[in-house]
C-alpha cells in the first residue's frame, strides 16, 4: 500500500506532469538524423531547469550517467546517452522522471527518426501504444486490482503477436521513483494489489518484433533484446481516481 499523498502533493505531480509532457513535445521537434544522444540529453537537462523542475536520474540516489534514458532499436529501456548520431530510420524510446516540488513523475515514449512508423515497426510502436491505454482504461477507480491493468496490457500485445518483455515492469511512483505496486505487462485479471484512491502508478508496456529475452549491455545499464529484435515503450503516470484514471503526464 502507497502513503496517502496530500493534495498539495497530487497537484504537484499534475504541474511535473504537465512539465513532463512539455518536455516530451521539445524532444519531438529537436530529434531529427544527425542529433546524438549527447545532444538530447543536455537538451532535455535544460529544459527540466528551464521549466522549474529538477534532474531526477542524476540525483544521488539513482546515479544514472544522464538526465534521460534514450534506447535504440534493440535497446528497450535505461539506455545511456552517447554521441552515437541518431540516423533515418532509427527507432528512438526516451524515457524521463523529473522531480517538481518534491515529487516525481515517468512517463516515456517511442519514434522513429525522420520517417513515419511503417510495416511491422507501425505494428510493433500502435501496438504498444495501444496497450498503455487499454491498462489505463481498465482502472476502474477504488478496488481496482493490478492483474486487471496487466491482463488488459497483455490481451493487447497477445492480440497484435509481439514479444512481452516480462522481467521489467511498472511500479508506484511520487514520493520515490520507484515504489510498490510493480506492475507487470502481463498477468490476470481480479488478482494482485488492490490500488486505492490517491494512488499514482507508472504504466509501461515494452513489446518487441521478436522474443521476450533481455539482455544487459557493456555500460551496466542500458537493457536490450537478446535476440536483437525492435523494441518499443510507451508510459504514463497515473492517478487513480474515484471512478477511474487520471492521466497526469500529458499535457
Amino acid at each position: 500500500m502507497q502513503p496517502t499523498k496530500t493534495p498539495s502533493q497530487i497537484q504537484a505531480m499534475r504541474e511535473g506532469g504537465a512539465i513532463l509532457a512539455r518536455i516530451f513535445d521539445d524532444i519531438r521537434g529537436f530529434v531529427h538524423a544527425g542529433v546524438t544522444g549527447t545532444d538530447v540529453d543536455e537538451f532535455v537537462g535544460g529544459k527540466i531547469a528551464e521549466y522549474g523542475a529538477q534532474v531526477t536520474y542524476k540525483s544521488p540516489e539513482v546515479n544514472f550517467p544522464g538526465n534521460i534514458c534514450i534506447s535504440v532499436n534493440d535497446q528497450i529501456v535505461h539506455g545511456v546517452p552517447t554521441d552515437v548520431a541518431f540516423e533515418k530510420g532509427d527507432i528512438v524510446s526516451f524515457d524521463l522522471v523529473i522531480t517538481y516540488r518534491n515529487m516525481m513523475t515517468d512517463s516515456a515514449f517511442t519514434i522513429v527518426v525522420d520517417e513515419e512508423p511503417r510495416g511491422a515497426v507501425k505494428h510493433l510502436l500502435q501496438a504498444t501504444e495501444r496497450s498503455l491505454y487499454a491498462g489505463i482504461d481498465a482502472i476502474k477507480g477504488e478496488g481496482t486490482r493490478i492483474g486487471d491493468i496487466s491482463a488488459a496490457v497483455e490481451k493487447v500485445l497477445n492480440d497484435a503477436r509481439t514479444g512481452i518483455v516480462r522481467e521489467l515492469v511498472g511500479h508506484g511512483v511520487g514520493i520515490e521513483m520507484h515504489m510498490a505496486p510493480e506492475v507487470a505487462n502481463y498477468g490476470r485479471a481480479g488478482t494482485g494489489p488492490v490500488l486505492h484512491v490517491g494512488d499514482t502508478i507508472a504504466i509501461e508496456p515494452m513489446a518487441t518484433l521478436g522474443g521476450e529475452k533481455i539482455r544487459t549491455e557493456d555500460d551496466g545499464w542500458t537493457i536490450a533484446t537478446r535476440d536483437g529484435s525492435l523494441s518499443a515503450h510507451f508510459e504514463h503516470t497515473i492517478l487513480v481516481t474515484n471512478d477511474g484514471a487520471e492521466i497526469l503526464t500529458q499535457k
